[in-house]
């Protein structure tokens, strides 16, 4: 984005225009109605047992799930079929992160394939300048139990030795290659109980490509109670060690599941006691990172209006250039577009999740975004709102 672009605009969360320009008036209808479907608890904890069973006796549901919640939350199944996504996206001054979400495997072909898929995937990013980073989940590259001995510290078997050796060489791969081809690398956040192997692994990775640039970002997510200071550490190991700190910052995901294994083990839980705890934490680490940005690089994964307009305001307060290389902003595709295309319409550097792959593949996936979905306070009904909101002002019927 150029420099004349950057100041181009003040910043309002509350323009529906902008925020819903690249819809249609079908498409918007399409979206009310998936909204107050994913509003329905019940709906979100039935529907995969069922969507499920449809697909695995062969029930031609596949379209159906294709043409609504696949089509708004997804990009295409395959990289080509998300080309006109990402443009559209391009349209209106916001990047790509192609995420190839197949989730719930577990073999090493199935890693293999996963692994040189994401490799296809920053081939392409080489030749598309609407995608700056590629992303990866640890647990699509290797088996889940095998990262949570690991974390454990359990000693390992000499066949598991060779199969962590060879998730750190799918790991590797990827890294290498995002650092070769100048694409920065997003590494994503799992559960407590393996995040800390995750954590070695992408200290290493960025000790061996951030030398000279964040390239590899680590996730940190801050509804932890722990990983505020584990951003602040691993910046002073960054600084000792003469490399630059990648940091994805995010609230986090998995709270119901973490604070039940906590539970149920009688161990505290490492998630935060409220929102305000987790709220303060999330804007004391965009401060940590905003005072060392020439050092960090920084992606704010947020939906939260409050943090979006503090980073902003903050950016702006320290006569930052709103395009910072340092700096980005990120949401999901299908979610938060007041936030995104507001964002990047006042100049500052915004990309959008693009989840694509095989329809049935990416069903955990989807089903996992529509149950956070509810889960996170006021997120459904603050969607439902806006586009209410354009509704009227297109002059369109409820």
């Amino acid at each position: 984005m150029s420099q004349q672009t950057e100041q181009r605009g003040s910043l309002s969360f509350e323009n529906t225009e902008i925020a819903f320009r690249g819809k249609s008036n079908r498409d918007l209808d399409k979206a009310y109605w998936l909204f107050k479907i994913i509003g329905s608890n019940l709906l979100t904890k039935v529907g995969p047992p069922i969507t499920n069973f449809a697909l695995h006796i062969g029930l031609p549901i596949t379209g159906l799930i294709r043409n609504t919640i696949f089509n708004h939350f997804c990009g295409g199944e395959t990289i080509e079929g998300c080309i006109t996504a990402i443009n559209r996206l391009a349209d209106q001054h916001v990047e790509t992160i192609l995420d190839y979400s197949v989730e719930g495997e577990d073999a090493e072909p199935v890693f293999d394939e996963t692994c040189n898929e994401i490799l296809r995937t920053i081939e392409y990013a080489q030749r598309n300048p609407h995608i700056s980073f590629s992303v990866f989940k640890p647990t699509g590259l290797g088996r889940f139990a095998l990262f949570e001995k690991v974390n454990a510290k359990i000693p390992l078997s000499e066949n598991e030795e060779q199969e962590y050796i060879r998730i750190k060489h799918r790991i590797d791969r990827i890294c290498k290659a995002c650092h070769n081809g100048n694409i920065r690398v997003l590494i994503d956040a799992e559960h407590s109980w393996i995040q800390d192997a995750i954590d070695d692994i992408a200290r290493d990775m960025m000790r061996a490509y951030n030398r000279a640039a964040p390239v590899v970002y680590n996730t940190y997510q801050l509804y932890r109670t722990d990983k505020l200071a584990s951003l602040q550490a691993d910046y002073y190991l960054a600084e000792t060690d003469g490399f630059f700190l990648g940091a994805k910052l995010v609230r986090g995901a998995y709270m119901e599941i973490e604070r039940e294994r906590a539970e149920e083990r009688g161990y505290i839980s490492p998630i935060q006691p409220n929102k305000e705890a987790t709220d303060r934490d999330y804007n004391l680490a965009v401060r940590f990172c905003l005072d060392r940005i020439n050092r960090i690089g920084m992606m704010a994964g947020t939906h939260n209006e409050s943090s979006c307009r503090l980073l902003a305001e903050e950016i702006d307060n320290r006569q930052l250039s709103r395009n910072h290389p340092n700096i980005h902003f990120a949401q999901l595709l299908g979610m938060s577009d007041n936030l995104s295309f507001n964002l990047a319409e006042a100049g500052y550097q915004v990309a959008k999740y693009m989840p694509y792959g095989p329809v049935k593949a990416v069903m955990p996936y989807l089903f996992r975004r529509a149950q956070e979905n509810t889960s996170v306070a006021g997120q459904t009904g603050r969607e439902l709102s806006l586009i209410t909101k354009e509704k009227k002002r297109r002059k369109l019927s409820k």
